[in-house]
């Protein structure tokens, strides 16, 4: 609060000095003004305190309330358009959404006043005043009496126009040299966000009402519709996607986001970089998604558009919703009885929501969705981690109870390393389990899908005949194959290696036959792939190396690869050979966890050299 302080002159008379501090903040700027009358220097006490502890408006320093002294360089549209046109890092049409937001939301109430300290100010209580309107839909200052009602706004549209004012009064605060002590937003009274009932919600979809959906879309929003569900891309990131956009990661297949659609100033729609550093990102998808996208990037030029709209150019997202969105949901409403009525963009919040239930860490989703902030992946979907409550409890219990077993997810995920700094307790292991390894490989599934026998499609992959009992997953399998060898495939014909060789790599289309008379099953579907990671050492009988181990390498194994072909993070073996070598083999999904499990491989693989020299099988562990 405000207060007077009576100074004694040597002449007989005295001075009186208002005091207070900008804000009334105990940091605040000390300011002051001095009177020579008691009664005045109270008056003016009583504006300070009035006045949220600012200067009263229309008050000059020293002078008190004179004429018009307001700059017009620091009123507050020409001031605020101006620091619109000095922020740096956003796009050009978010620009023009400031400069509008302005004009009409802003510039109505704060108008005739100015940025700066002193006469006719913006102070505290016009903010608080400006955000009670904007809630109740009130009329500002500067509206015409006739105007039509203006909208009752929802808290968090508030919040955002609070923040843009804000931004604009603090860039007054820290001017050179500063046009105000103080931000007159800084504790204003905002709504709550969840006073509103009827705020909007992110509408999250389960799989199968998804699958509903996308059952009616037509064939031309399919793909489209497809590659939103599985990446979680926006709306803006997918429809400027383009042929060279397909890569590669770490053996997968993946797809780079470097673009988006935007737009410009004058609201014409052009593709730039996404509005920030963690949007532009690699995401790794399904090699179903990636065949598809393929088929449609074959013939057009690398930086073409994967999806177009009806004619040909750009979707736009109006026409998508009316003819494509829109007639689906309500077709899936009447055959299956949805009951959601998601926008497109929920399509990315369900993608979210489903790496939540399938217990996705929030930092990997994070990076998938090209969040900038952690932040705003907890604001957004932590409440969805309700579903982890089993695995919170677990690891809890793990914690606390040393006898406790390996939590599941930590366990299964290879990254058993995480234990590391806990003391050794019992039961505990490097997450490697005990068992054998098993030839993965049937033709039997657990949805009972079976060869019935008759005719098989046989295609010859890497030296080697698989029988499918469809044409299309033979077909699909071999296509595939292909595509994971064409670089090898390439190679080998830069180094001139003879047809025969390649071929061998190289999978052969399929071969009809009337039935199968080899081994192995018919697979009445398509296999699993994996992208699997492998390491191999051989010992001699004195436990020298008979060769470098090679380092860590992976490759895309399939289900009928017997030999390469497995699901876990990691596993190994050490096996003795005929001729007295030992091998230490490891294998899993997990590079971390192989690199891992070769080390103790090799170790055992030292143990049997030196104890078990003659012995057929010296152990063999999963």
């Amino acid at each position: 609060m405000a207060y007077i302080k009576k100074r004694d002159k040597r002449d007989g008379t005295a001075s009186f000095t208002v005091m207070w501090r900008a804000g009334g903040a105990r940091g605040g700027k000390q300011e002051s003004e001095v009177f020579a009358d008691e009664t005045a220097a109270e008056r003016f006490r009583d504006l300070v305190n009035g006045h949220g502890q600012q200067w009263p408006p229309g008050w000059v320093r020293g002078q008190g309330f004179v004429a018009d002294q307001r700059r017009k360089e620091t009123m507050f549209e020409p001031f605020a358009l101006a620091f619109v046109d000095r922020l740096t890092g956003i796009q050009g049409d978010t620009r023009e959404k400031y400069r509008k937001e302005i004009r009409n939301n802003l510039t109505p109430w704060f108008g005739p006043f100015s940025v700066e300290d002193g006469e006719g100010s913006i102070i505290r209580t016009m903010v608080q005043d400006w955000v009670n309107d904007l809630k109740a839909g009130n009329l500002a200052p500067l509206d015409p009496r006739d105007r039509k009602p203006r909208t009752a706004y929802k808290p968090k549209t508030i919040l955002d126009k609070h923040g843009l004012l804000s931004a604009i009064m603090q860039s007054a605060v820290e001017a050179e040299p500063p046009l105000r002590a103080s931000n007159p937003c800084v504790k204003t009274r905002l709504p709550r966000i969840d006073e509103a009932e009827d705020e909007e919600e992110i509408t999250f979809l389960e799989r199968d009402e998804w699958s509903w959906i996308y059952e009616f879309l037509p064939d031309d929003a399919k793909d489209l519709g497809e590659t939103i569900a599985e990446t979680g891309l926006r709306w803006g990131e997918a429809i400027a996607l383009q042929p060279r956009d397909l890569r590669r990661r770490n053996g997968r297949p993946a797809i780079r986001v470097q673009r988006t659609w935007k737009k410009d100033e004058s609201g014409k729609s052009v593709l730039g970089a996404p509005k920030t550093r963690k949007s532009r990102r690699t995401l790794v998808i399904t090699y179903s998604l990636d065949r598809k996208l393929r088929l449609r990037a074959k013939g057009l030029a690398r930086d073409a558009l994967l999806f177009t709209g009806p004619e040909g150019g750009k979707w736009d997202p109006g026409t998508f919703r009316r003819l494509r969105w829109v007639p689906a949901i309500k077709l899936a409403a009447e055959k299956y009885g949805l009951l959601k009525q998601p926008r497109i963009h929920d399509i990315r919040h369900s993608h979210a929501s489903w790496l939540i239930a399938a217990k996705v860490p929030l930092p990997a989703i994070q990076r998938r969705l090209g969040h900038e902030s952690i932040t705003t992946t907890v604001d957004t979907y932590g409440h969805l981690l309700d579903a982890l409550d089993d695995e919170v409890m677990a690891a809890v219990a793990w914690a606390m109870d040393p006898t406790a077993p390996l939590p599941g997810f930590l366990a299964q995920s290879g990254l058993a390393s995480a234990t590391e700094a806990f003391p050794a307790v019992p039961r505990q292991t490097t997450g490697l389990t005990e068992a054998t390894w098993k030839h993965i490989g049937t033709a039997q599934r657990d949805d009972g899908h079976q060869y019935a026998g008759g005719p098989v499609f046989v295609v010859t992959v890497g030296g080697r005949e698989v029988p499918f009992a469809q044409r299309q997953d033979a077909q699909d399998v071999a296509d595939q194959w292909n595509d994971d060898h064409e670089e090898e495939i390439a190679a080998m014909r830069s180094e001139g290696q003879p047809e025969t060789e390649i071929a061998r790599c190289r999978a052969l289309n399929p071969e009809k036959r009337e039935r199968w008379t080899g081994g192995g099953p018919v697979w009445a579907q398509a296999p699993a792939r994996q992208f699997v990671y492998s390491a191999l050492a051989s010992y001699g009988s004195d436990g020298t190396l008979s060769y470098e181990p090679l380092p860590v390498k992976g490759r895309w194994t399939w289900e009928f690869e017997h030999d390469g072909f497995t699901t876990r993070a990691a596993e190994f073996r050490t096996e003795f050979r005929p001729g007295g070598s030992t091998e230490a083999h490891a294998r899993g999904v997990n590079r971390s966890a192989v690199s891992r499990a070769f080390e103790q491989a090799r170790v055992e693989a030292l143990e049997v050299c030196a104890t078990h020299p003659d012995a057929d099988l010296a152990s063999t562990r999963a």
